[in-house]
């Protein structure tokens, strides 16, 4: 006769365990990178969100561990002048990711931006830069609300449109996203967004461009027209932009579940920003790396006009098929599919690779350029980089690898982009003597 099987012996609980649940009074310190704030426990750091510096509050641990915690602050005992009533509640304690900061006025979050950007500046690339975080145009009458151009939602098990909670696959039902523009609730309001059931887990993209032409509703990738999905044919899954830069209209056409920039404005401001950076060039050769739809390459191509050109490099297909229709007209310009460290070393197919630039523009997602794409970009030998990032500890990390090739910071632009959460794009100019 066979043994029982000895039942396998219950886990000791962990810090995380012990911690996670247990509510303790916290001054508030510092802002860090990553939309929290830093505070003390008998020693331990305590990574605060929902608290602002100088606040004294009861917060719940949300995580422990051996080397810090995390916390949520869910009631204010001594406030900041900063604080306000929360834009976004349902992004607060315990809520949605991407409302972060809905409790700290405007300023105030633009000083929050400014100073992780100085710290990370300071604690990476070891440079002492004072930073200011400029509001995109319309931010301050709207109080830094319907702005976001896309929103992305996902159903819940009952099938109720909704966002993840911070750091959870958890949904939370919704009614409403304030940081979507007018055209994009209108969209939800249209397709009954919020009222209908979906299937549990499905995806919706809402996608409305901000020059007012028609929106698309993409449901798991599937557009959706009046209620139903769109099997047709030809059923749109692209969206048509216009972007304002120095008085000149561009046009594109990008794919509605493609990268493109989701703050109304963002387009404009961090295109003419980077022609600002690069200066004038006519006649000069120009790498677009992470070049996308082709965001920053018309611009450029009438920068360096007939005589010049614009090498742009990027690794994802679909973005790529969407930059040959915009670029079609522009014979200055070069399109290269591939990771940039190797189309800039080697071109699309093995060889040489794309040669020489005078002026480099990088756009890299968050993860930033990285050592092998820097070490490329500084062999073309370019006057200057013009480096455009959207996360602070990334572009610091590259700033160094740039200065240990000879660059030096020259100047730093830093937009609020994201009103509502910690993240902040910034554009930065590189400058290296011949």
């Amino acid at each position: 006769m066979p043994r029982p099987r000895r039942s396998s012996p219950r886990p000791r609980p962990t810090v995380a365990d012990r911690e996670a649940g247990r509510d303790v009074e916290l001054v508030v310190g510092p802002v860090a990178h990553g939309g929290h704030c830093v505070a003390r426990l008998d020693g331990r750091v305590v990574f605060v969100r929902h608290a602002l510096p100088g606040e004294r509050v009861r917060a719940r641990i949300t995580e422990g561990g051996s080397r810090f915690w995390r916390a949520d602050a869910i009631e204010v005992l001594e406030a900041s002048p900063d604080r306000v009533p929360s834009a976004w509640p349902e992004a607060g304690p315990g809520g949605v990711g991407g409302g972060e900061l809905a409790h700290a006025a405007l300023p105030a979050q633009r000083r929050w931006k400014a100073d992780v950007i100085a710290d990370q500046l300071r604690r990476i690339a070891r440079l002492e830069r004072e930073v200011e975080v400029e509001a995109a145009p319309g931010d301050d009458a709207r109080g830094g609300l319907a702005y976001r151009t896309r929103v992305e939602l996902v159903a819940d098990p009952e099938g109720r449109a909704g966002m993840r909670r911070f750091r959870s696959h958890d949904v939370v039902p919704l009614e409403r996203m304030p940081l979507g523009t007018e055209a994009v609730a209108a969209l939800a309001d249209d397709e009954g967004v919020w009222v209908r059931r979906w299937q549990p887990g499905a995806r919706l993209e809402l996608v409305a461009p901000a020059d007012g032409s028609s929106p698309v509703l993409l449901v798991d990738g599937t557009p959706w027209r009046r209620g139903r999905p769109d099997t047709r044919p030809n059923a749109r899954r692209a969206v048509s932009e216009v972007v304002q830069v120095r008085g000149t209209e561009h046009g594109f056409r990008v794919a509605a579940d493609g990268f493109w920039q989701v703050h109304r404005e963002a387009p404009s401001v961090l295109a003419a920003a980077v022609l600002d950076a690069v200066g004038d060039v006519p006649g000069a050769t120009v790498h677009d790396l992470y070049s996308g739809a082709g965001l920053f390459t018309l611009p450029l191509a009438d920068a360096v006009g007939p005589d010049g050109r614009v090498i742009a490099a990027e690794s994802d297909a679909r973005a790529v098929k969407d930059a040959r229709r915009n670029v079609h007209h522009l014979p200055q310009v070069e399109l290269h599919l591939g990771a940039v460290d190797r189309v800039l070393t080697e071109g699309d197919a093995g060889g040489a690779g794309v040669g020489r630039a005078d002026v480099v523009v990088l756009d890299p997602p968050r993860a930033g350029a990285g050592r092998t794409v820097v070490d490329a970009i500084a062999d073309r030998e370019a006057s200057r980089v013009v480096y455009v990032a959207c996360d602070p500890a990334a572009l610091a990390r590259d700033v160094g690898y740039l200065g240990e090739r000879g660059y030096e910071l020259a100047s730093l632009r830093a937009f609020d982009l994201f009103p509502m959460t910690h993240h902040v794009e910034a554009v930065a100019v590189l400058r290296r003597e011949s």
